[in-house]
């Protein structure tokens, strides 16, 4: 077994932590602009990430993948919504749940800037600064494309499956969110099938070649 390298654990850990904080906390702050105060009352509209953290998906699971080379998953602690103070309920989950991915496609942008712009053909204690700064921004890239894209997976309650309801006629709607329940075993089967890798792997590179 090699050697594990603990600063590229950390960051990649503190990265992960801080994109599921940004993605959560554009739920709470979406839910709160189109009338429902629920997360806002509970404190989540926040980028502290304590109010966010699953124990499980957040810090156990991405740990462990990091450390075995299994695929990465995560999750923080869904957002609660009440439909009672949306105007159009479905329509406005719509937008709530699409949130979290766009927050993270932000990240990865301007992480993808910064990288453009980090002067790495300076010599002598240029590098020193700028190579650290560049490693971080790519990982920042490479994760929020990873969580943007598998929460768009279409399957509930991922935000993609959240997104495909509202898009269902009602009574397809109905009989889709029945598959809930089953979500994490759809997409364990579908990670463990290599289909997940598939489904995200082509406009993960694609999105990748065009913002680095």
């Amino acid at each position: 077994m090699g050697q594990i390298d603990f600063f590229n654990l950390f960051t990649s850990l503190a990265v992960m932590l801080f994109s599921l904080t940004v993605h959560e906390a554009a739920h709470a702050w979406t839910a709160r602009r189109l009338g429902d105060p629920t997360a806002g009352l509970l404190g989540r509209i926040s980028l502290n990430p304590a109010v966010h953290v699953d124990p499980l998906g957040t810090i156990l699971l991405p740990l462990i993948a990091m450390v075995t080379g299994a695929p990465l998953l995560g999750w923080a602690k869904p957002v609660p919504v009440d439909f009672r103070y949306l105007k159009q309920p479905r329509r406005d989950f719509m937008v709530i749940a699409a949130a979290g991915p766009i927050s993270n496609l932000i990240l990865a942008v301007v992480a993808a800037v910064v990288l453009q712009v980090t002067p790495l053909g300076l010599g002598g204690g240029g590098i020193a600064v700028a190579a650290p700064v560049a490693v971080l921004a790519l990982k920042i890239v490479q994760i929020n494309l990873l969580l943007a894209l598998f929460n768009l997976v279409p399957v509930p309650p991922l935000d993609g499956g959240n997104v495909l309801g509202g898009l269902l006629p009602p009574h397809l709607a109905d009989r889709f969110d029945a598959l809930r329940p089953y979500g994490v075993f759809i997409l364990y089967g579908l990670m463990f099938t290599g289909i997940l890798g598939q489904i995200i792997g082509p406009p993960y590179h694609l999105i990748q070649s065009v913002l680095l």
